[in-house]
Parts: structure tokens; C-alpha cells; sequence
């Protein structure tokens, strides 16, 4: 496994993102995404099953009971975490229940506060959380970027590039003041001194700097 190497869980909804791993990738289906694998071949099924319904047979399998505090979603970034990686792509994991969608968020921050970078993405656009940092995104992108605070506060917020500024903002989970921003074809920037931020945006990954 090398730096650059990637963590793909795959969660129960459908989606239609190709993906190619490579030597040192680690590719698991979480419960019901082994259905969506698209032809590649999970390293690791994880979950209890209850959403795929049987368990899979010529699969390297990691069962859980059905009563258990973590998601399937969630084992499987523990497993990655474990594992040595640093780098997640979440794929299928955005709508349907909002519980769920709500849950993977809380995902990405348990990724976060344990060194890794990661995103969730769904049909059009890609969620991710940052925590202390700036997020970049090259020129030429266009759609909406919407951010929130993910915590009480968070301090310190610069948006450079989009449609509306910000310059030393403080945003809370009590006001919605980052929703629907825009890109504007230049290059772009989020950035937050202190705290967290879930960033929406219309795009994937490498439009951003997420992983370099």
C-alpha cells in the first residue's frame, strides 16, 4: 500500500460512478452495495445483510449481527482505518433515507478526526468534511458549493473564488449562512481556522485538491 492508495466503500444505493482500482487499493461492499459493484470484485463484504439479504458465497466476508451500534458504512471505514489507509472514497451513499445520508456524514468526520481524507458522493456532486484546513478547487468549474458548520461554531471562514465572498466569517449550526453559493470559473478556495466544515459541491474529488 502506498500513500496514494485508496479505501473505496461501496454503499447500498445505486450509482453510476466508474471506478478503477489499483494495486494497493482496498475495495469493500458495505451490506447492500455488493449489488452495485459493477463487475469489480469487492475485497471485503462487510455488514449484517439484512439490505443485500443472503450472504454473498466466494467473498472474503466480515459478518456483523444485526443488532450493532456502527452502520455497515461504518465498519467498513473502521476496517479501512485499520488497515492503514488514509484516503476514502464513499460511493452510493448519498439519498434515499436521510438517516443514512446523515449518517455517512458523521462518517466522514469520524475519518477526519482520525487522519483521513474523504469524500462521499452522489449523483452530481460530492460531499466532504474539513476540519482546520482549506479545501481548493481548480478553475474552470461551474454549479452550486454549499457549506456548513459541523460542530456549534466554526471560526475563521474564508470563501475565495465563488459567486459571494466571505472573509473571517463565523458560521454556526444555527444559521444556514454558507448554502448556495456558486462557482464562477475561477479558481476557488474554502478555508476554516477553527472547526469543521461539510462542503457540497457540484463535481467530484479531483476537481478539488481533497487528496493531493
Amino acid at each position: 500500500m502506498s500513500k496514494t492508495s485508496v479505501c473505496y466503500i461501496i454503499c447500498a444505493l445505486p450509482q453510476n460512478h466508474s471506478f478503477s482500482p489499483k494495486p494497493g487499493d482496498l475495495v469493500i461492499a458495505a451490506d447492500g452495495g455488493y449489488a452495485h459493484m459493477g463487475g469489480i470484485k469487492p475485497d471485503l463484504v462487510v455488514g449484517d445483510f439484512d439490505s443485500l439479504g443472503y450472504v454473498p458465497e466466494g467473498e472474503q466476508v466480515v459478518r456483523h449481527p444485526a443488532e450493532k451500534d456502527d452502520t455497515d458504512t461504518m465498519l467498513a471505514a473502521r476496517i479501512g482505518i485499520e488497515r492503514g489507509y488514509r484516503t476514502f472514497l464513499l460511493l452510493g451513499g448519498v439519498g434515499g433515507r436521510l438517516d443514512h445520508t446523515l449518517a455517512n456524514i458523521q462518517t466522514l468526520a469520524f475519518l477526519r478526526e482520525n487522519g483521513a481524507r474523504a469524500a462521499l458522493i452522489g449523483e452530481g456532486e460530492t460531499i466532504t468534511l474539513i476540519q482546520n484546513e482549506a479545501l481548493r478547487f481548480r478553475a474552470g468549474l461551474s454549479g452550486i458549493i454549499s457549506v456548513f458548520s459541523y460542530g456549534a461554531v466554526a471560526y475563521g471562514v474564508y470563501e475565495r473564488g465563488l459567486a459571494y465572498a466571505l472573509t473571517d466569517a463565523t458560521l454556526t449550526d444555527t444559521n444556514p449562512l454558507g448554502v448556495s453559493n456558486a462557482f464562477t470559473g475561477e479558481p476557488a478556495e474554502v478555508r476554516v481556522r477553527e472547526g469543521r466544515l461539510v462542503v457540497l459541491f457540484a463535481g467530484l474529488p479531483e476537481d478539488s485538491d481533497l487528496f493531493t
